[in-house]
Order: C-alpha cells, then sequence, then structure tokens
C-alpha cells in the first residue's frame, strides 16, 4: 500500500545570509551580535547551534517511509552552504518534492543552477519586493554593499534562461513581501515577474512585532485596505501568465490586516505544514504566536533524536485545528498548502 504522504514542511535549514533584510524573521545580525537571543523558536542568523550535515543525513535517511511529501529549503538562505547539494540530492532519493526559497543571487552561479538540475529540485522561489530597485533595496541591503535588485533579478533571469533552453525543468516564482513601502508598487511587481517568465507569484503580508522598532513605518493598517484591494484585484484580474494563490487569498491578507489576531477553523498547524528551525527543533507551525505557545506548554520536539516517520507518520491526519493565533505570519503560509495546484497552474489561474 502506498504512503499517504500529505506534510508539507518549512525548514530553515541555515541561519547564515548574504542579506541583511532588516524585517528579517530571523532578526538582524547586528542586534544579535549584541545581544544573542535564548527564548525559543527565536531565530538568529548566527549560526550557534545549527544542525552539521551528519545529524541532517541522519534524519533525513529517514524521510522515505515518512508523511512528508513536500519540503520547502529556506534559511537564511541556503544556497550558500557548500552542503547545500547533499542534502537536495537526499530529499530526491525519499521521493520528496523539494522547493528551494531563495533570495536569488547565488542564481547567477552556473554551478548552482547546474545542482538544481541534478539534485531534481522542481520549484524555485524567489524573493523579490519591488520593480523599483531603490524600493527593494532599502530594506534588503546586501552584506557586501554590492549586490542587490540587480543581482536577484540577473540571477532569476539567469535560471528562465536555463530553463526555456531545456537545461533545467523547474517551476520559478517570486515572492513580494507587502509593506507599507512596496503597496504602490505591488501590480507593476507582479507584471514584472511575468516579464522575467515566473511561473507563479505570491504577494506576502509584512509580519512584524508590535513592539518591531519598523512596525510603524512598514506594517499594513487599516487605511491601506482600500489601496491593498485594489492592488491585490488589479493582480488577479490583469491576466498575467503567473499562477497565482487562490482565490480567497486576498481576502484572507486583507482580513488579517484588518484584524491581527483571530481564529481560524481547521487550520494547517500541525496536521498540514510544520516547521523546522537551524537547530533541528520542530514547531507545528511556523507562526510566531503558535510557537510561544507551544514553547510555553514545553511541547516543542527536534530532529536530533528523532526519525521522519516519528515525526511525520505516513498516515491521514485529522482535518486541522481551531486554532486562536492567525495572523499575518499564517495567511502568508497557506500557498504553501497549495503549493502543488500553483505549480501546477496555467498562468492566470486562481
Amino acid at each position: 500500500m502506498p504512503l499517504h504522504r500529505d506534510v508539507s514542511v518549512l525548514w530553515a535549514l541555515r541561519s547564515p545570509c548574504n542579506l541583511g533584510c532588516t524585517y528579517c524573521y530571523f532578526g538582524t545580525l547586528e542586534d544579535h551580535r549584541v545581544a544573542l537571543p535564548t527564548q525559543p523558536g527565536q531565530l538568529s542568523h548566527l549560526p550557534h547551534n545549527d544542525l552539521n550535515l551528519a545529524d541532517i543525513t541522519r534524519f533525513l535517511s529517514t524521510a522515505a517511509d515518512s508523511g512528508i511529501s513536500r519540503v520547502f529549503v529556506a534559511g537564511g538562505e541556503p544556497l550558500i552552504w557548500p552542503a547545500i547539494g547533499a542534502v537536495l540530492q537526499t530529499l530526491h532519493q525519499a521521493g520528496i518534492a523539494v522547493t528551494v526559497c531563495t533570495n536569488g543571487m547565488p542564481l547567477n552561479r552556473p554551478n548552482i543552477r547546474e545542482m538544481l538540475r541534478d539534485t531534481g529540485v522542481d520549484a524555485v522561489s524567489v524573493s523579490l519586493d519591488s520593480v523599483d530597485p531603490t524600493a527593494n533595496d532599502a530594506y534588503r541591503p546586501s552584506r557586501n554593499h554590492k549586490d542587490g535588485w540587480h543581482s536577484v533579478v540577473s540571477g532569476i533571469r539567469a535560471l528562465t534562461g536555463d530553463r526555456d533552453a531545456a537545461r533545467i525543468m523547474v517551476r520559478i516564482g517570486v515572492y513580494t513581501v507587502i509593506s507599507r513601502h512596496t503597496l504602490a508598487t505591488l501590480p507593476a511587481t507582479a507584471a514584472f515577474a511575468a516579464e522575467l517568465g515566473a511561473d507563479y507569484f505570491v504577494p506576502q503580508p509584512i509580519s512584524l512585532a508590535l513592539d518591531h522598532e519598523l512596525h510603524s513605518q512598514l506594517s499594513l493598517r487599516q487605511s491601506d485596505i482600500p489601496v491593498l484591494a485594489a492592488a491585490l484585484d488589479t493582480i488577479y484580474d490583469a491576466g498575467h501568465p503567473l499562477a497565482l494563490p487562490e482565490q480567497r487569498y486576498p481576502g484572507q491578507i486583507v482580513s488579517t490586516v484588518r484584524q491581527h489576531l483571530q481564529t481560524v477553523h481547521g487550520c494547517f498547524g500541525g496536521h498540514r505544514l510544520a516547521f523546522i528551525e537551524p537547530d533541528g527543533s520542530v514547531w507545528d507551525c511556523p507562526s510566531q504566536y503558535r510557537i510561544a505557545n507551544t514553547a510555553a506548554r514545553g511541547t516543542q520536539r527536534s530532529i536530533r533524536d528523532t526519525t521522519a516517520a516519528q515525526l511525520f507518520p505516513a498516515e491521514p491526519a485529522d482535518g486541522g485545528c481551531d486554532c486562536p493565533f492567525y495572523s499575518r505570519d499564517c495567511v502568508s503560509m497557506w500557498p504553501l498548502t497549495d503549493f502543488d495546484r500553483l505549480i501546477a497552474s496555467t498562468g492566470g489561474d486562481r
């Protein structure tokens, strides 16, 4: 009898990144050099406790018998880790679909694109916040103070060029963080993603803690809802050759701007989507609020001392949970639970 696989895993595989996004959910390197966070679930770009390749390989050697259907390999920036090819190859051999989430700059290297081809990666999601280089780079500075929007765009063009030349069979997507800083350019950014040859486009509302120093500058407000709704309608009605999240997604975004925390019925957390930190900690949801609640209950797990089949059994899950922590964190994750449809869709499908 075939295994029942329906769990997706968002895996922040490594901590380091060659960008210094000031709104990053990992926090900032500069702040953490002063005071490293110690609370459970708080990420850092300082790789103080990242798993080594041997520990990751041991865990992945058990994945073929698990319920994992897809892994979203993220970071930090996963493509700057020399061992990334071995991890992707092991996932592929276990029969698990792989999406690499990247800032796009490593895609300029031919050996990286060849590695993605050779390891069977079926989708690459690239972060690009705006069609406008200045707007994009304002909150996404590179650590070498040279790379940025132009490097990301050239990386996307290199990957789409390889795909169009039949040197790689991969779906390519653009993820855009919607903030008060990028809202005005959102429809143009979607059009630009289509021009670049992307197959799918996912706009994500920025999610910052209320006490984050950039919250007042970047977080969407209720007064932004008319512009936000109009921008999303423009994208969905434009007919670009882009697959988009399902039709209810714009309403989900608007809803979480209107009300920060809500209860949602039949949530994916712990049922269809899990989150793994660079240190191997496993959480049943990527939401900062759900993680904090789980940490308080002391029920977090780790891949360090268990198998994939134990953590993610290959059996049907129930219909989800009623979660009171639904937020902008969560709405950005819903497309991951519908990802097979997204990358299978023809351009313009909802």
